[in-house]
């Protein structure tokens, strides 16, 4: 008689496939179902040949082979698909067991899904994942949260799995109730938007100021690779740069410049605007997918936009130097954004986030995995309760030093009409970080003007609000007040 599995996976993409593999190689028995059977029986009869993992034609015997409580991973398209599936599963489930989502859903259909299950006996996880196909098979970043009485059951078959780090903990951390483990991974998607984009823009400015072959501009992102800058974006673009097509030329010319996106940048922009979070180099990165998108219109606007025209003169070495302390300092704004973005929702949902626990399990298995996340960690373990990271010393610091470079970067870039979205989002947001005063308050006071809005006084305590009769002909009624 075939032993009971210790874990059940639905849905057999990518990531499904890999995940299954990486419990089968921690010694988990593993059963897997997949609604296109053909599939099943492919990875059974390939990859999965001589493993632990059994798969099923039907859920109701992929169900009858899973101990009890029953765990089961979905992996899955996020949205209807999920609940769908849920709605298939609940016939044969029983009180105890654990469903745990593992693809991308949003944090708000998680905690819909934890509440309607709770009240069926059910537990459910919804739990990030990040590091691809490879770090599915090898040990990803993974970032469960959801009905915490599921943990002591899944901490055993979790752990192993995840990615390890240097001193041999694992990159996966019980993040708290509701949808925040979904939460926390929606705004990592969000700032692996903000360093794609980054790195692009480098490379794009390398490329138009300096006309460097792709393979010299390679050799610069590996040799910035084992600095501060080490990270896995930083390696593999390095690597994109290098990388020939058949005909012996870059690859990367080869490819058309219309970036797509799954949604999950949208996501967090969403998120910080509902809490009021200034996530301005993501959204800009968001922004930027968008327009690279719309490559018939910019094909149509090139002739007829020239822009300044003419060559860059200055010092290469002086411009690289600049760049890399350029990149580094945008870096650290673009996760001080996420992480204002997190420390406002823990605190919003009552969540409790651990940041810097968030930015240890971020450092192994996941895309944005980089040296200076073990300085963010640092950072939280100094001060648990910093409001604000980039007040830190180390980043404090770092900003003051780069910030010269910075604006070189963006004036080499705005003279020669080479677009740069995203470093120029860093700058304005440090500059309006760092003023202790700006103009919004004749913004309110033209909301005051027109809508009676009402504003605060410098010279009175924060709270009170006034209201001015601009023309005479107002009356003293606010906005959304009774009169008074």
């Amino acid at each position: 008689m075939q032993t009971a599995a210790e874990i059940g996976l639905i849905g057999l993409a990518v990531m499904g496939e890999n995940l299954s593999l990486n419990l089968a190689n921690h010694g988990f028995a593993v059963s897997v179902f997949n609604r296109t059977t053909a599939r099943t029986d492919a990875f059974i009869r390939g990859r999965a040949r001589g493993t632990t993992i059994s798969g099923y034609p039907t859920l109701a015997a992929f169900i009858r082979s899973l101990a009890p409580p029953r765990k089961i991973m979905l992996m899955l398209k996020a949205g209807p698909v999920v609940d769908e599936v849920i709605e298939q599963l609940l016939p044969y489930l029983e009180a105890g067991d654990i469903l745990i989502d593992g693809g991308n859903s949003h944090y708000r259909d998680t905690k819909r899904r934890v509440v309607m299950l709770k009240g069926q006996g059910l537990h459910f996880v919804g739990c990030g994942v990040s590091g691809g196909e490879e770090g599915a098979l090898h040990g990803p970043s993974l970032m469960p949260g959801g009905s915490k009485e599921a943990w002591p059951l899944l901490e055993p078959l979790l752990l192993p799995i995840a990615a390890r780090l240097s001193d041999g903990s694992s990159c996966c951390s019980w993040l708290g109730p509701g949808g925040a483990g979904h939460f926390v991974k929606m705004v990592h998607n969000g700032i692996e938007y903000g360093d794609m984009q980054l790195i692009a823009e480098s490379y794009h400015l390398i490329t138009e100021l300096l006309g460097l072959e792709h393979r010299q501009i390679g050799e610069i992102f590996a040799r910035w690779n084992s600095g501060r800058l080490n990270s896995y974006l930083i390696e593999i673009t390095a690597e994109i740069l290098s990388f020939q097509d058949e005909d012996g030329s870059p690859l990367l010319e080869a490819i058309l410049d219309a970036a797509a996106q799954k949604g999950t940048g949208k996501w967090t922009v969403d998120a910080a605007l509902d809490l009021g979070i200034p996530l301005s180099l993501i959204s800009e990165s968001v922004f930027a997918r968008c327009l690279s998108a719309s490559k018939e219109q910019r094909l149509a606007a090139a002739p007829v936009f020239p822009g300044p025209g003419g060559s860059w003169s200055g010092d290469p070495r002086a411009l690289l130097r600049d760049l890399e302390a350029a990149l580094y300092m945008a870096k650290l704004i673009s996760y001080g954004q996420g992480f204002q973005l997190l420390a406002t929702a823990s605190r919003d949902f009552s969540w409790n986030l651990d940041l810097g626990e968030v930015a240890r399990i971020w450092r192994g298995g996941c895309i944005i995995r980089s040296a200076f996340l073990e300085t963010i960690s640092q950072a939280y373990a100094q001060c648990p309760e910093l409001d604000q990271l980039l007040l830190a010393p180390h980043f404090s610091t770092t900003l003051n030093q780069a910030q010269a470079a910075l604006r070189r970067v963006i004036t080499a870039g705005v003279t020669a009409g080479i677009p740069a979205p995203c470093l120029c989002s860093s700058l304005q947001y440090f500059d309006g970080l760092r003023s202790s005063r700006l103009p919004a308050n004749l913004i309110q006071a033209q909301r005051d003007y027109f809508g009676a809005h009402t504003y605060e006084r410098t010279d009175q305590p924060r709270g009170r609000f006034f209201h001015t009769n601009w023309t005479g002909q107002g009356g003293e009624t606010t906005s959304g007040s009774s009169k008074r």
